[in-house]
């Protein structure tokens, strides 16, 4: 214990002699959310996965050809027959606090990952057992063969497999950490954070690998000594703060404000995610009305891309229409069951509302006020839920209150909901293993559908490859579609904006670990 005191408190002496002396290094962004939590593994927020990317480190990543690398592994070997999976870490690794990274760790990580994302509960399914061989040692047992494990090990977004000490690991998967100990090149300041602002200092103990930078492998070599996240309520605020140079990375700037930055030379904005986004409406399928699948499918028939897009976006640069549960541009993009998205007939809507015996039960839709986007998508739902005759609820919050909110398995009328907007980074919602995609009622995503079925075919495409899996996928959109588990809004392209100076620049995400200013 003394020597993890001793090393939080030389770093956290660092970072404050380095800010007093106003002398760092520093780099500002304006974050798209608050940082509320500090957990990416209970969180799918992207301010966290963010955050992960900051202090923690992952076994295995992807690089820009999307090609598996090693990280915190150094090797790693497997039987012929593809069941059994020796893992060796890199030695040296450390903790923030000082101590060793060790294979308990890290197996410890990944049985309390694997509890909450889509891609690790499969893999969960089929490990037989994990054992630890020496310290940077462990092995991997499956019942069953699977040639992707290490791309699996090594996905690049929500849920991430950060590894962390197993102290923290050890926590319930279903209770967030409000420690930040990680090995990555960054270490949290919690004395130095406030509600607004989240700092970070250099980590000057990480260990990088030799190998250059490529998208999340290879070394994470610090750009700057300080990064500085800054959550700014009113948008136009963090865009005034970049053109006067007092921000230097903009996360989500509104498309309503880009003219704002246009033609300015020392600005740049642009398009990092050829895939973009797609919004998402959520039900909550434990809770009437929308226990029912009849009136899930209702309200599909009702919605209209064009509307969300057009009150959220605007500019019709940014955004496309797609009626695919696997983002469109993706592989397995396509149309099967698509028919009730592509309606928006409020007469047909209406007649299959009361088919399905519609009652007047009360709809409580959660509304973060504080995310533009989401507030817009709200909005454009409470009025056609209205026209079709429902009795709505719009309950105010922010973000942060929302990512709370919509843990509660509550009734409506003890404090919980029926429906919330969100978005997911496409290339989260690529693959049939997708939390977003789980009828696992139990473990799955917010909502908690339940349809065994559903759950079946994903574990039979989590071992398939082409054809095949392009078959399973348009079974599975099939029967979501049918189910009416949620509705896809549109796919849109947010442009991020930052000061013309910047070096580092990544796509489709940002890891901030590398940016830094040009000399």
């Amino acid at each position: 214990m003394y020597t993890r005191q001793k090393n939080l408190f030389a770093l956290s002496a660092m970072a404050a002699a380095l800010l007093l002396s106003g002398c760092a290094n520093k780099l500002v962004i304006a974050s798209h959310a608050r940082l509320t939590t500090l957990d990416p593994i209970t969180s799918t927020a992207y301010v966290t996965r963010s955050h992960g990317y900051m202090v923690y480190d992952t076994l295995f990543a992807l690089d820009e050809n999307l090609r598996q690398r090693p990280q915190m592994a150094e090797t790693w070997t497997s039987s012929s027959d593809l069941k059994t999976w020796h893992i060796k870490l890199r030695e040296g690794l450390q903790w923030h606090d000082g101590t060793p990274v060790t294979a308990e760790d890290c197996v410890a990580s990944l049985q309390r990952w694997g509890k909450r994302d889509g891609a690790g509960q499969q893999l969960f399914r089929n490990v037989e057992r994990i054992s630890i061989d020496d310290p940077h040692t462990f092995t991997i047992v499956l019942r069953e063969p699977d040639v992707g494990i290490i791309r699996t090990l090594g996905k690049v977004s929500v849920n991430v497999p950060f590894m962390m000490p197993k102290r923290l690991a050890q926590t319930d998967a279903f209770t967030p950490i409000t420690e930040a100990t990680g090995s990555g090149p960054f270490v949290y300041q919690p004395e130095r954070s406030t509600a607004d602002k989240a700092v970070y200092v250099r980590n000057p103990n990480y260990k990088p690998r030799h190998d250059p930078q490529s998208q999340a492998a290879g070394a994470k070599v610090a750009g700057v000594d300080v990064v500085e996240w800054r959550y700014y309520p009113m948008q136009q605020e963090a865009v005034q703060r970049l053109l006067d140079g007092r921000v230097d990375y903009v996360e989500s700037p509104s498309t309503r404000l880009v003219s704002m930055m246009e033609d300015k030379a020392d600005v740049t904005v642009a398009s990092t995610d050829p895939l973009g986004n797609v919004a998402m409406a959520r039900f909550n399928h434990q809770q009437a009305p929308f226990d029912n699948p009849g009136v899930r499918r209702a309200v599909l028939m009702a919605m209209k891309q064009d509307a969300y897009m057009s009150a959220a976006l605007g500019d019709a640069r940014y955004w496309r229409n797609c009626y695919s549960v696997f983002p469109c541009g993706t592989p397995l993009a396509n149309e099967a069951g698509s028919e009730v998205m592509k309606q928006g007939d409020l007469g047909a809507a209406r007649k299959a509302l009361a088919a399905a015996g519609y009652d007047g039960t009360p709809v409580v839709l959660l509304n973060p006020v504080d995310m533009p986007v989401m507030t817009a998508f709200t909005q454009v739902t409470a009025n056609l839920l209205k026209q079709l005759g429902m009795t709505v609820e719009v309950r105010d919050m922010d973000w942060a209150t929302m990512l709370q909110q919509r843990e509660s398995r509550a009734p409506v009328a003890e404090g919980g909901w029926s429906m919330f907007h969100t978005w997911w980074n496409a290339a989260d919602l690529s693959d049939t293993s997708a939390i977003a995609f789980s009828g696992d009622p139990q473990n799955g995503w917010f909502g908690w559908a339940d349809d065994a079925e559903l759950e079946r075919l994903r574990a039979k495409a989590a071992n398939a490859s082409g054809a095949e899996k392009q078959a399973l996928a348009r079974e599975i959109q099939q029967r979501l579609w049918n189910d009416g588990a949620f509705a896809v809004l549109g796919q849109f392209f947010e442009p991020v904006a930052f000061r013309s100076d910047l070096q580092g620049i990544t796509s489709p995400m940002q890891f901030y670990w590398g940016v830094s200013h040009a000399k």
